[in-house]
């Protein structure tokens, strides 16, 4: 074996989104979003709100704006979903591409992942309830290291958070605490 074999693969870059193939999508996704803010929060503004449209008034009637009349500044806007929608094209593999390639905007491409590897609100909110039951019923095992129990609850805690469940840190130690055996 040679001297130079690392035991752990290598990090992320900060210049390439990060890859998802299909699994760990809970990680991919709030990596995805940290690297979209990283390079522009217009961008992440695009995925979470949809893309800007510039619209004028005619004749007391609201309309989308001909792009040649469009400012500089609303040109720039407008392109934050381009650059969302090649962001997240550019970080999947070619069954999750093939997802989302039919889709119009970064928004539509994020929602379908969403529904996709997260399941509908009705699927997130039974397993919402079953993590709950986890949580509350969360006990170190037998024979467990401290080290494990808490990368288990942390699992359980990021889960629960990602479906919206809001936690006070001083709740959370407190639980660690109570869950741990004598030993």
């Amino acid at each position: 074996m040679s001297e130079f074999k690392r035991p752990f693969a290598e990090g992320a870059s900060v210049d390439r989104s990060p890859m998802f193939g299909g699994v760990n999508y809970a990680f991919w996704k709030i990596r995805m979003k940290i690297f979209m803010e990283s390079i522009d929060m217009g961008i992440w503004d695009a995925v979470a709100n949809g893309p800007f449209l510039p619209m004028q008034v005619v004749k007391e009637e609201t309309v989308k704006k001909p792009w040649s009349e469009w400012s500089e500044t609303e040109r720039k806007k407008a392109q934050y979903d381009s650059l969302a929608k090649n962001i997240i094209t550019s970080a999947l593999n070619m069954d999750e591409f093939f997802r989302v390639s039919q889709c119009n905007s970064a928004k539509e491409m994020w929602e379908v992942l969403e529904v996709t590897h997260e399941g509908t609100d009705d699927v997130k909110r039974s397993r919402k309830h079953s993590l709950i039951q986890e949580y509350e019923l969360f006990r170190m095992q037998p024979e467990e290291s401290i080290a494990d129990v808490q990368k288990r609850f942390t699992h359980i805690v990021n889960h629960l958070t990602d479906l919206g469940k809001v936690f006070d840190k001083e709740e959370l130690n407190i639980k660690v605490l109570k869950c741990l055996d004598r030993s």
